[in-house]
Order: C-alpha cells, then structure tokens, then sequence
C-alpha cells in the first residue's frame, strides 16, 4: 500500500469516528497497538494528530512525530463519560503496553475515599491501596489534587476525623486527652477525647455517606449563592476562595463507579484469604495450593503463541513459566490454540506421568472453557478443576455450573485468579512480541543478503 493510500485509508478511519468520549488505539502495519490515548470528542482529537499544518514537535514532541508515522490503523471504544475513557484508557494501557506509551505502563493507580466502617468512630482517608473489607468506598477519583481540597472542605462540614489514632468507644482514657488543633477550628468532633459519642459521631458519618453518594446539589448551591453575594459587595477574595471550593467538590463528580470501575491492582491481596474463599467456592476438599494459568496470543492470526504460568501458595513460580509456539493452528483461533497448549501441557499428566496442578484457570469466558475441556477430558485421567475467568465482565465460568460465578470486585478469590490471568496475559503478550521482533530481524538479514549486505 502506498503512502497516499495509507493517509486516505486512515481519514476514512477518522470520518467514521463518533464525536462523543471515547478511546482510541493506533496501530501498526503490523497490526500491534503503539499507542492508546482517550478523548472527550474522539474524531477531534484524532484527527489533530493528521492536520497537514499541525506542528506535532513543536505541541507534542519528536517520539509522537515518529509515533504518527507508523500508524496504519486506527480502532476505538466508545464510553459514556470522559471520566470513564479516562478509567478504560489507564485499564488498557497497563494490560497492552504500548511502547509510546511509557509514562503510564507502572503501576500507579487512581484514588479512592475510604470510610473504615469497622471502627467504633470511623475514619474517612484518600488511599490508592484500599482495604477489601471493613470499608466503604467511593470512586476511583480521576484528579487526586482536586479531591484533596474536596475532603478538606467536606471536612469543615460533617467534622469527621481523618487521623489514624485507635479510638474505642469502651477506653476510659479518652476524658483526658487534648485533642488536635482540628476540633479548636470546629473541623473535628474529637472523639479522640470523648467530645462526641458514638452514635452522634456515626449520625455524621451516614450524613456524609448521603452527600456522596448524592448529586451534591444542595451544598454546591448554596456555595454559588454566597460566591455571587461576595462578588456583588467586591469581596473578591473571598469570591475567589468560594469558587475554588465549588470547583473542588464537583471534582467529586469525576469518578468511575465502584461496580464498574474498580482496579484489582489497588487493593493488597492476601493469598491466603484468596485460596480459602476460591477453595470454598469450587468445592474443593481444601485451598488449592497449585494453581496454573493459561493464555494465548496473536495479532491478526500471527505468530500464534502461549503461555502458563504457575502460582504457589498464591504467589507466582518463575521457575514454573513455560512459553509455546502454536504448532498445528493457522490463523486466529483462541479455542485451537487453547487446545493445543493444554493438550502439550498435560498429556503426561493425562498419562499420569506428571501431577495435575489443583486448578487451570484459562484466560476467557466460556467458549475457551469449553474448548479446554474437549482437550483435557480426551485424557486417561481427568484434570481436578478447570474454570475460565472473563475479562471485562470478570466472572468465573467453573466447569461444574452452567451459570457463572459473579463475585464482589474486592473478593480475595477474584482477585486472586485477576492476578493469574493477568499474568498469563502479560507473559503470553511478551513472548509475542519476542516472536514478531524475530520474523522482522529475520526479513531485514535476509534482504540485506540480497541486496549484498
């Protein structure tokens, strides 16, 4: 394909872009994503990257230049709100890695307000590592400096605390302890020092609870009003401080949902707890210790290939990883790749030759479980417990249960096997990406022998 066809192929891609919130992927001739971006108006912002007259150094630098001159190809997902592009965006980025991308491949996450319910006088924090119990959570918020100020002002109003002191209800001590600067400037009840019982402490905390699960309209109205009144009498400064607050609290208005939103990687995850509940959950005699994930890889039907990779006692065993080139299978099919890496994997087993891991997890949903269990029930001796774990949807096709398992997205079991599918699919794409820079290395050797090199 030419140069001119190329560009016409790819304005005829941006024509048919939606003008609403979005995500869009841009990939190579070679079909690999190179670079995923979000925007509020997806045909827009695509399209400045294809401006004739853009001057994309001197706005967005060299690496984005070379970036425009690999595109070949242009995909995207809808969303319904910038903040959810945003939430997707990040999702995407940490799962692919796109090489001009680099600045968001780690591991930083997204803030959350944590309210510890499980203490006599509840906590309220900004963490990006919240607990997965004894907790209320809300968000992930998409500006951590905005949500800052924001709980600073919500604070002023519901007066909860935000120290991490181990206050009890029953500790007679508390009568005699002098609470922080906080309570003197009326923005704690101090119940540090017995200032506030425990009722009345948890009647603001179910307050604040309904502001932010609310639309927040009536506090943020009442701000506006008194930012007019303080700019019609020229109190500008304090007009001034009043809008800052008003833009703070409706930054509590970007965030994603909890149930549709929540990133597995926040959390601390004890494997232990994970074992237990996944062990009660497929009805196993007890946690499983051994567990074997599986995923498969291609682009467009390319340099097919697998991966397993193995977990201990929850953790991951390097020295159990294995990586498969797809033999037997021509093209892009998930279920016949699936298939043969089992069938490589545990034929020896099936012999019983080697032990079966207590669970193969496969990353997918219930046609790659399927597929799975065509192979392994071929076997001699069959495989103890085989499930499948969805992405996006992130539900648990067992092989027992015709429905499939919806956990809570801060179930240890869930994010346990998240762990393991995830780390199937990043060693799966790696290995890929080894095979392609491969077959181009080779395709360059051989035409510079050609042309005498």
């Amino acid at each position: 394909m030419s140069k001119k066809q190329q560009t016409d192929k790819i304005r005829q891609q941006i024509a048919k872009l939606p003008k609403g919130p979005g995500v869009y992927l841009m990939k190579d001739a070679k079909g690999v994503v190179i670079y995923i971006g979000k925007a509020n108006d997806l045909r827009g912002r695509v399209s400045s990257y294809f401006q004739p007259g853009a001057d994309l150094a001197g706005s967005r630098g060299p690496a984005i230049v070379n970036m425009v001159k690999q595109v070949a190809d242009i995909d995207f997902l809808q969303t319904d709100s910038e903040v959810e592009a945003l939430l997707v965006e990040s999702r995407l980025i940490k799962d692919t890695q796109p090489r001009y991308n680099m600045r968001m491949t780690d591991g930083k996450t997204f803030p959350y307000i944590e309210i510890n319910t499980g203490e006599d006088f509840p906590r309220v924090s900004i963490t990006r590592k919240p607990a997965s119990k004894g907790v209320s959570l809300y968000g992930p918020f998409t500006a951590g400096a905005e949500l800052r100020v924001a709980l600073t002002l919500l604070q002023k109003v519901f007066r909860f605390r935000t120290c991490k002191l181990d206050i009890r209800e029953d500790d007679e001590k508390r009568r005699f302890f002098r609470p922080c600067l906080l309570y003197s400037i009326k923005q704690c009840t101090a119940p540090c020092a017995a200032k506030v019982s425990r009722k009345d402490y948890r009647l603001q905390i179910k307050r604040l609870k309904q502001f932010l699960t609310s639309k927040r309209a009536l506090v943020l109205r009442q701000l506006s009003k008194d930012m007019e009144a303080a700019a019609k009498r020229r109190d500008y400064e304090q007009a001034g401080l009043l809008r800052d607050q008003v833009r703070a609290l409706e930054s509590l208005a970007k965030r994603g949902k909890i149930s549709d939103e929540l990133q597995p990687e926040s959390f601390y995850q004890d494997p232990r707890a994970g074992l237990e509940e996944l062990g009660k959950l497929l009805k196993l005699a007890s946690p499983p210790r051994v567990i074997e994930g599986i995923d498969v890889a291609n682009i467009s039907g390319q340099e097919n290939c697998g991966s397993l990779v193995r977990f201990i006692d929850g953790k991951p065993f390097k020295a159990g990883y294995r990586r498969f080139k797809i033999k037997t299978v021509e093209g892009a099919d998930d279920y016949a790749s699936i298939a043969e890496v089992l069938s490589r994997r545990y034929r020896l087993a099936g012999q019983e030759h080697e032990l079966y891991p207590d669970v193969i997890l496969i990353d997918g949903g219930l046609g790659q479980l399927h597929a799975a269990l065509e192979v392994l029930d071929r076997m001699a001796k069959k495989a103890p417990m085989v499930i499948s774990l969805a992405k996006r949807e992130e539900q648990i096709y067992v092989q027992s249960k015709s429905e499939p398992l919806r956990l809570r997205r801060n179930s240890p079991a869930l994010q346990l096997c998240q762990r393991i599918r995830d780390e199937a699919h990043r060693f799966a794409q790696q290995y890929h990406h080894v095979l392609r820079r491969k077959k181009t290395f080779g395709k360059t050797i051989s035409r510079s022998k050609k042309n005498g090199g």
